[in-house]
């Protein structure tokens, strides 16, 4: 049986097992407590099982913030991550495209009591305009647009495809800067960063996956296609899973010799401070982000 198959198999024996009209399941955690998909053998089975999601990337996204910090989250998903986050921001504009995961993005707002995090229920995009969008079952966080290259792997739990509508963030948050973005939108990264030139022109931190499937299938583009949004705005990239820290000049040279090996990160960080003047290690310990004057 392949990954799929039993991904398939959990999943529909989770959704037996609570009932068909069983819409999620309420966890309480150290991290925050939280609505989840019930089918959801990824961010809803962490948090059901183990209590936390991605802790090392919550404690690496914490160094990067602070009270006063202006958050930006593009794909907040349920908020497993955006929510702890929030706790210790100034404020947080949360982005999710899924229209049945934004219904529990909301609901977890008000289960933590938050109200410093506005969220809205959009793709981010080049153009404004609707866009066929698959909500994936057995991994709710890897919903995404429509592939331009059909990938079968996408389709296995027989999702549902629907229209959304996506925007430019730059016209759906005029006049509004941001200190720290992070972005995880499942392959969209390539259209939301040229839709939001002006928010990245004046961020300090910049955090983005990066994923050699999603840049193949989903966006068809090349390296420096997808980097030619990010490069101008910021002086280093620091990869996490190789504690490395990078001028701008290695940025395309380093993830290309990536892509062709089928490497990706959960979360490259780009920052406007020089590679000289960051502390990283390769313990993963973060840097302090910080603006270039």
């Amino acid at each position: 049986m392949s990954r799929f198959e039993q991904d398939n198999a959990a999943s529909q024996a989770m959704r037996r097992l609570a009932g068909p009209y069983a819409r999620a399941i309420f966890v309480v955690t150290p991290q925050g407590n939280y609505a989840v998909d019930v089918e959801d053998l990824y961010v809803g089975a962490q948090l059901r099982h183990a209590g936390n999601y991605s802790e090392t990337e919550l404690n690496l996204l914490r160094r990067l913030c602070n009270s006063t910090t202006r958050l930006l989250v593009v794909g907040a998903h349920i908020g497993a991550l955006a929510i702890p986050l929030a706790k210790g921001c100034r404020s947080v504009v949360g982005i999710e495209a899924n229209p049945q995961t934004f219904e529990l993005l909301q609901l977890n707002l008000a289960l933590n009591g938050l109200t410093n995090f506005r969220a809205i229920n959009k793709a981010a995009g080049n153009r404004s305009e609707p866009i066929e969008f698959i909500m994936s079952r057995s991994n709710t966080g890897g919903s995404k647009r429509v592939p331009i290259v059909h990938q079968p792997d996408y389709f296995h739990d027989n999702p549902k495809v629907v229209n959304v509508e996506s925007a430019p963030l730059d016209d759906l948050l005029p006049n509004e800067t941001f200190d720290v973005v992070l972005m995880d939108i499942e392959g969209s990264e390539h259209f939301a960063l040229q839709g939001m030139q002006r928010i990245l022109a004046s961020a300090g931190v910049l955090q983005v996956e990066f994923l050699p499937h999603h840049l193949t299938y989903v966006a068809a583009v090349s390296v420096a296609d997808f980097m030619a949004s990010i490069s101008p705005h910021f002086l280093s990239m620091l990869i996490p899973s190789k504690g490395l820290v990078l001028g701008r000049e290695q940025f395309i040279p380093v993830l290309t010799e990536m892509f062709e090996r089928g490497e990706g990160d959960a979360g490259l960080i780009f920052l406007k401070l020089p590679p000289d003047q960051i502390s990283w290690e390769a313990t993963g310990n973060a840097p302090q982000p910080g603006k270039a004057e």
